[in-house]
């Protein structure tokens, strides 16, 4: 947990100041205490996850499922009306902006959820629905709604998102375009 959470306080340029860093805290609190074998040790730590979670819903405005599986550096940029489903799994270095929601397309299929990969970037108001998988260094645009497997190196956009391949830009390219 200790090293989860100091490596998610480095990635964040304010830290005690940001509220997704708070959440994420909680988060990794709560993953810990799901290792307590017994039950009875496990409890009150259960219950103050719990209200810790209530908190962070109504304070923070982030929901983060309680078995979310999130890797290192994951980053909350700002908080607010951010909805994760507890059974997705969520990459390292993902960068998570307000607004978003990542889970279950319908009530009918509660576990169909995303899978999201490494280095992806999710814009503001972005709607990541289904059992869908996000490649790695992926940009979610703004207000998209994505619907469908997105591969590696793309760029989603749009409603319903349109896949567009991402372009990377190398040391040459930028010194060409500021030449």
């Amino acid at each position: 947990m200790w090293q989860d959470i100091c490596r998610d306080y480095r990635a964040y340029k304010k830290p005690l100041l940001t509220q997704g860093f708070w959440a994420l805290a909680i988060h990794r609190y709560g993953m810990t205490i799901n290792r307590i074998s017994n039950r009875v040790l496990r409890l009150p730590f259960a219950i103050l996850h719990r209200i810790l979670i209530k908190l962070s819903e109504v304070f923070l405005g982030i929901y983060i499922g309680p078995h979310v599986q999130i890797g290192a550096r994951c980053v909350i940029e700002h908080f607010g009306a951010i909805i994760i489903h507890s059974d997705v799994k969520i990459g390292d270095d993902v960068r998570i902006r307000q607004c978003v929601t990542i889970g279950n397309k319908s009530i009918d299929e509660p576990n169909e959820v995303p899978t999201i990969g490494n280095n992806v970037d999710i814009g503001a108001g972005a709607k990541i629905l289904g059992k869908i998988a996000i490649g790695d260094r992926t940009a979610i645009g703004a207000n998209a709604v994505v619907l469908c497997d997105v591969p590696p190196d793309s760029v989603a956009v749009g409603v319903p998102a349109r896949i567009l391949p991402r372009k990377i830009a190398t040391p040459r390219a930028r010194r060409e375009v500021a030449g």
